[in-house]
């Protein structure tokens, strides 16, 4: 488990994320998380305010993607009564809520050009008008933002603006997909049973090594989102013993059996299971280099993991060199 109490991981990509929130928790250094739907950004913009100097004032959040425009810069900024139709009476917004804390704007790459210009304003005077008002406020916050969202790409279409890009990029923190940290699955999928496990009265003693090995091989586009509720699932459908392949989705079975590769990483270690190459006979259609280069990259990110990202013991585990594992790494884009 990690050194954080509800993000669980031992991957060598999660400890670059474990001490980058150490390092920048104190700072007062706008945050941009990136990372695909599910990974956890919001435990990691937690986790960032819960060990900084601002943890006893307020956490706020807001989900930038969830409001249509008027109604998210009324959300973030307050209003004054008369403002649109419905403003009957003044309201607080977000920011001020926030005030000597931290605010946490999720999914900022739907933000509208007119809202990124405030957000731009804020980000550089701490200073905003309620819409409606002319009166400007003040407020001291700390602003973290994440996006599921190439932001880049979006600045070079022009979607998103260039100055608001490098304000709240000062410290990107980057988390990977579960896929690419298939370390981490097992131990993952232990937490949640515990916890479903607890919140439904069940009593399970774990998973079958089937289970497991289809887990482990499983892409997770959902990321640790998908895990959980697939884990939730197994423990309410479960009828006894330990969980089986039965009681996992259908989606991910049918995932499993549709790629004949994917049992080639079923075990923990690094090494692949000498069975399994029975499955070569099924992907005779596709060229032998393609057909491996998916288990290979899975088995070099189970070694890693199992060896805390520590390339010469990993090299040493596979049984090649550290220049080939270093050839290998870059090929499959893990450095």
């Amino acid at each position: 488990m990690g050194r954080f109490e509800k993000i669980i991981g031992q991957d060598y990509r999660m400890m670059k994320v474990f001490d980058l929130i150490d390092a920048v928790a104190d700072s007062r250094a706008t945050v941009l998380i990136t990372g695909e739907s599910g990974t956890g950004k919001s435990l990691i913009a937690h986790a960032i305010h819960d060990r900084s100097d601002r943890r006893d004032k307020p956490f706020v959040e807001v989900s930038c993607g969830a409001l249509p425009e008027m109604l998210l810069e009324s959300e973030l900024f307050g209003h004054v009564r008369g403002a649109f139709t419905d403003a009957v009476v003044d309201r607080e917004g977000k920011f001020a809520a926030a005030d000597g804390g931290t605010i946490f704007l999720d999914e900022i790459s739907t933000a509208s050009p007119g809202l990124q210009y405030k957000l731009l304003r804020v980000l550089q005077e701490r200073a905003f008008e309620p819409v409606g008002s002319n009166r400007t406020k003040t407020v001291d916050v700390r602003v973290i933002v994440a996006s599921n969202r190439d932001l880049w790409r979006d600045v070079e279409s022009e979607h998103f603006r260039r100055d608001l890009y490098y304000r709240v990029n000062v410290v990107n923190v980057e988390l990977p997909p579960l896929r690419e940290r298939a370390g981490d699955i097992e131990l993952l999928a232990e937490y949640f049973l515990r916890r479903y496990e607890r919140e439904n009265n069940r009593t399970i003693p774990g998973f079958t090594d089937e289970c497991l090995a289809a887990m482990r091989s499983y892409p997770w586009p959902g990321n640790v989102r998908e895990l959980a509720n697939c884990v939730e699932r197994a423990v309410v459908l479960c009828r006894g013993g330990r969980i089986d392949l039965i009681d996992l989705p259908p989606s991910i079975t049918a995932a499993i059996h549709s790629d004949p590769s994917a049992g080639l990483v079923g075990a923990t270690t690094a090494a692949p299971a000498i069975g399994h190459l029975q499955t070569a006979t099924s992907v005779a259609t596709r060229p032998l280099a393609e057909a491996l280069a998916e288990p290979e990259k899975r088995i070099i990110m189970a070694a890693l993991a199992a060896n805390g990202g520590h390339r010469q013991a990993t090299a040493h585990a596979l049984g090649i060199n550290r220049c080939t594992l270093y050839k290998k790494m870059k090929k499959y884009g893990l450095l």
